[in-house]
């Protein structure tokens, strides 16, 4: 069973900085690369970065150069660190396993996501 716990949402000001963390099934997280995704209000989930088993990452573009993804294969955690956050980076953000690196479509099923709004 397909398990995503996603946390370390909150409140924070323009400029400031957040580490999301997210804990996979040990199926998921040894098999597929993992990414991270974020849906904002009425607006459709989109990618926001993705990492492999071996550390090779890649971004969308907003998050380049503020936004870094990292995993822990001993915890089958996943961790986004994002710094000078933006109003606009306000969303829920999720994590899943990428099923295809090129495109890093996620797969079917999904964690609750964590909230995440910054807001002065």
């Amino acid at each position: 069973q397909v398990q995503l716990v996603e946390s370390g949402g909150g409140l924070v000001q323009p400029g400031g900085s957040l580490t999301l963390s997210c804990a996979a099934s040990g199926s998921i997280f040894s098999i597929w690369p993992m990414g991270w995704y974020r849906q904002a209000p009425g607006k459709q989930r989109e990618l926001v970065a993705g990492i492999t088993s071996r550390g090779r990452t890649k971004y969308a573009d907003f998050a380049k150069g503020r936004f870094t993804i990292s995993r822990d294969g001993g915890k089958n955690a996943v961790f986004l660190h994002m710094n000078s956050l933006k109003p606009e980076d306000t969303a829920v953000y999720y994590c899943n396993a990428a099923l295809d690196w090129g495109s890093l479509k996620p797969g079917d099923s999904w964690g609750q996501g964590t909230q995440v709004t910054v807001s002065s």
